[in-house]
């Protein structure tokens, strides 16, 4: 008989980091097929082009480090970071911004950090964020969802898009888009909900005009209502696994919903509610599985219930009133940021020591 000895913390199921990525990576397959049913081929090519730019750019930072690579790539968090930035951008990118965004996430935000468990930010947001500011046009030209189409191109031309951004007719991306779009739409060029929110809003519509349009049917906007489901039934699912706690997702979607509430009631003719900032956008995505991440997150429970709050605030500011409708990754870093604070001030007291240092 051999009794083994383990430094803290304990834990009551010794799961190793595969084991956990394989879940997570499970609990996104919801959200992502409502993804590709909504918004067509353009996903699984974004996914499979990202999977496979990860795990080439994990090799080749693992042989430059002089680190074993097999044990690395098993892991498979190289293989999260790379499906949490394909399903955040539009499916019909360009073929390049994945490969760049994803090299960014892995290759600088991972391992010049040090590699798994150093890195101070999440490394799919700060990929995202890098896209976004530098190639904002393709970062936004998102289809309509297929209720609106009532079609999307077909796998072939869909290919041809990814690779060329022109279908074998020689019909660009923008084209496309526009043919796409109902006789209803007018000459609306199609955005998120969020998107299109904020900009009827800026040009001086009331929230009920804005609200007024096709995409809005149901809680939240065709399309993203459902995707919003699938990740909050995956997230559920990774707290009945207890692959994350509750404090992170209920900090999140409370603080956000609170802001929203609040701002519902103040100004109810320009402040959306709170079911279109929970239900639209990358809100559900972002409190399960991206915020959730245990290196750039805060470590003690009170500490990621701040942090987790911290994060739904600035995503309510951002939306309500800075440059960009969807808030997520800019939240999440700005948050990551301020991590060191948060633990430095929220870390269980030492038993035996006070609370203001330690005891002689």
């Amino acid at each position: 008989m051999s009794f083994f000895i383990a430094s803290s913390p304990h834990h009551h199921q010794r799961r190793t980091t595969q084991d956990l990525m394989r879940i997570v990576l499970l609990a996104m397959v919801p959200g992502v097929l409502a993804q590709f049913y909504f918004f067509g081929w353009g996903i699984a090519f974004q996914l499979t082009l990202a999977i496979a730019t990860a795990i080439l750019t994990e090799t080749l930072c693992l042989i430059a480090r002089e680190r074993p690579i097999r044990q690395a790539l098993q892991d498979y968090t190289a293989v999260v970071t790379a499906v949490l930035l394909a399903v955040s951008i539009p499916p019909l990118a360009p073929w390049w911004i994945i490969v760049v965004g994803t090299v960014f996430s892995i290759g600088v935000v991972k391992h010049l950090f040090g590699g798994v468990g150093h890195n101070v930010f999440n490394p799919a947001m700060a990929g995202y964020v890098l896209l976004l500011i530098s190639f904002p046009v393709q970062m936004t030209s998102w289809m309509p969802a297929v209720n609106l189409a009532g079609a999307h191109p077909g796998f072939f031309d869909s290919l041809a898009l990814f690779f060329t951004q022109y279908t074998s007719e020689g019909f660009s991306l923008n084209q496309v888009r526009l043919v796409e779009q109902s006789s209803m739409l007018d000459a609306v060029v199609m955005a998120t909900p969020l998107d299109h929110l904020k900009t009827e809003l800026a040009r001086g519509f009331t929230l009920s005009e804005a609200l007024n349009h096709p995409m809005f049917s149901g809680i939240a906007g065709m399309g993203w209502q459902w995707v919003n489901a699938a990740y909050l039934l995956g997230g559920l699912f990774l707290l009945q696994q207890r692959v994350i706690t509750w404090h992170i997702p209920a900090g999140f979607l409370g603080a956000l919903g609170f802001c929203a509430m609040l701002g519902a009631i103040i100004a109810p003719d320009t402040l959306p509610g709170i079911n279109l900032h929970l239900f639209s956008g990358a809100a559900m995505l972002g409190a399960f599985f991206i915020a959730t991440d245990p290196v750039s997150a805060a470590t003690s429970n009170r500490g990621k219930l701040i942090y987790a709050a911290l994060i739904g605030v600035l995503i309510y500011v951002i939306r309500t009133w800075g440059g960009y409708p969807d808030a997520v990754a800019f939240a999440v870093l700005l948050a990551n940021l301020c991590v060191p604070v948060i633990d430095q001030y929220t870390r269980p007291r030492t038993y035996g020591h006070s609370t203001g240092g330690s005891s002689s």
